[in-house]
């Protein structure tokens, strides 16, 4: 414990943290997109309730959930404290950005992005997560609930704004994740990079098209 606690409390143990916890993150977002995939099916939302039914039901379930909500939290206070200790290092901001500045654009607004999107986590859990999990006990369609949240266009826009800024947070996570385990110079970093665009390009726009369809399909 004494030495996960002395690599936690250095800087590239915390690099380190904020690099797993976000691939750990990344794979949920797989999983949790390939269910909502069931949206698509056409048949009235029967399997996808089928589906938002079973998983309460699960043991496993409820601690993968609680296991989430720790790496979650474990990835903001962790990828917080680095941002805060950069900040901190570059007290003053530089007058003119050279167009050959090794430091990424995108490296500048991951707090912001970060924040935006955590935002969006929460209005997201407290219309879909919450009435599943906390109801009043009657039983209700997942589907419709879907249905009625997009619905709103103000709902589906903001919906669409946070998984631009995803897409954003997750390109710079997915290179800053390569640069701190040591893969960026290897013969195989544009096959790896390719290999993230599912991550940081493709997972946002396949979550995209749930509003953009719910929209044009009222």
């Amino acid at each position: 414990m004494g030495l996960l606690t002395d690599l936690y409390s250095s800087s590239i143990g915390k690099k380190i943290t904020v690099g797993l916890t976000g691939i750990l993150l990344c794979a949920y977002l797989v999983v949790h997109l390939a269910g909502n995939m069931l949206l698509f099916r056409g048949d009235g939302g029967a399997a996808f309730d089928a589906y938002a039914d079973v998983l309460p039901s699960l043991l496993v379930i409820r601690i993968i959930e609680i296991g989430l909500f720790a790496v979650f939290l474990l990835h903001i206070v962790t990828g917080t404290i680095v941002w805060i200790q950069n900040r901190r290092a570059r007290p003053v901001p530089y007058a003119v950005h050279k167009k050959n500045d090794t430091s990424d654009p995108l490296s500048r607004i991951m707090f912001v992005t970060g924040s935006v999107v955590f935002i969006f986590l929460v209005v997201h859990l407290n219309t879909f997560w919450v009435p599943a999990r906390f109801g009043d006990g009657s039983h209700h369609s997942m589907y419709g609930t879907v249905v009625e949240a997009f619905s709103s266009p103000l709902y589906s826009v903001f919906y669409l704004l946070a998984m631009v800024l995803l897409a954003f947070h997750l390109r710079h996570g997915f290179q800053s994740a390569l640069q701190t385990f040591g893969l960026k110079n290897l013969k195989y970093t544009r096959a790896i990079e390719a290999a993230g665009l599912i991550f940081w390009l493709l997972i946002p726009v396949g979550f995209a098209t749930i509003p953009i369809f719910y929209l044009l399909n009222p």
